[in-house]
């Protein structure tokens, strides 16, 4: 049995009623069943339908994500997330850059590593040198002033944990980032990267090893392996090219917003809705979030 769930953007709320209904005649499906009016709806099948990329693309069109899942087993009891352009709206390292008066030269180096097009540790290496001679303090200025909360972040992880799902940030940033945002949305635990310091000023290093795209897959199994279940048990959600990792290993893996390598990547895409598809990926009714 299959799952079959349409999404739209929670701002747009443009799922028309007759779109799921229309589609599930088309595919031999049962009832839509509505998760949010104009935003998620879902129904079952018995077999994946030929045409689904197809569907897909001329969903696409009109601003609505479809995901087709295996009916069974869709709620998970992990969910593994990137930080930078998914749990927040920003990049952190793009931001030290722009205070750093090299804020371009960054940005550049980090759009073609998140698009796969740079080894990931070595393009960090070459970013965190550029910001050497920063004040340490100017972490706490971006965190203050720059960075936001990506929109459906909050009840995610509420919603899961309040479940019984144990929420983990991963990112492949920096610790000093990592805290803040993990204990504002109410992540059981966190893991990053660690900027050194020197009297206060950023030396332009970054303690070894880097946590890379290895070591998200690395953490995803671990974690699993602790809550005594498997990596198909989560769902993992970023948009970069060491997220791939994650996303290819969980159960759920879920493109968000991501660049084109990775999206063409990736099983789930979710390019309109935010990060409460994640919980409509699972069933869950909007009735059923948690807001914190």
């Amino acid at each position: 049995m299959f799952t079959v769930s349409l999404i739209a953007s929670p701002r747009a709320a443009n799922l028309d009623a007759d779109l799921p209904a229309g589609l599930a005649a088309r595919w031999g499906g049962d009832a839509p069943r509505w998760l949010a009016q104009g935003i998620a709806a879902e129904f079952d099948l018995s077999k994946a339908p030929e045409d689904s990329q197809q569907v897909w693309q001329d969903l696409q069109l009109i601003g609505i994500d479809m995901a087709i899942q295996h009916s069974k087993g869709r709620r998970k009891r992990i969910l593994i997330a990137d930080m930078d352009s998914t749990m927040i709206e920003q990049e952190c390292i793009d931001e030290l850059a722009d205070l750093a008066g090299v804020g371009p030269r960054v940005a550049d180096i980090t759009a073609r590593a998140m698009n796969g097009e740079l080894n990931f540790h070595e393009a960090l290496i070459e970013r965190v040198s550029l910001l050497a001679g920063l004040p340490e303090t100017t972490v706490a200025e971006v965190l203050a002033t720059r960075i936001t909360l990506a929109p459906g972040g909050a009840p995610l992880v509420a919603t899961m944990r309040a479940n019984g799902a144990h929420a983990a940030l991963v990112s492949g940033g920096f610790t000093a980032f990592t805290e803040s945002v993990a204990r504002q949305l109410g992540f059981d635990e966190h893991r990053a990267n660690t900027l050194l310091a020197e009297e206060g000023v950023l030396t332009g290093h970054v303690a070894l090893p880097v946590l890379g795209r290895e070591a998200k897959v690395e953490a995803l199994t671990e974690i699993a392996a602790r809550l005594g279940t498997t990596p198909e048990d989560a769902i993992a959600v970023g948009d970069g090219a060491n997220d791939l990792g994650m996303i290819q290993l969980a159960g759920a893996g879920v493109a968000l917003h991501a660049k084109p390598a990775v999206a063409a990547q990736a099983r789930i895409r979710i390019n309109h809705g935010d990060l409460t598809a994640l919980l409509y990926l699972q069933g869950y009714h909007a009735d059923e979030f948690v807001m914190p």
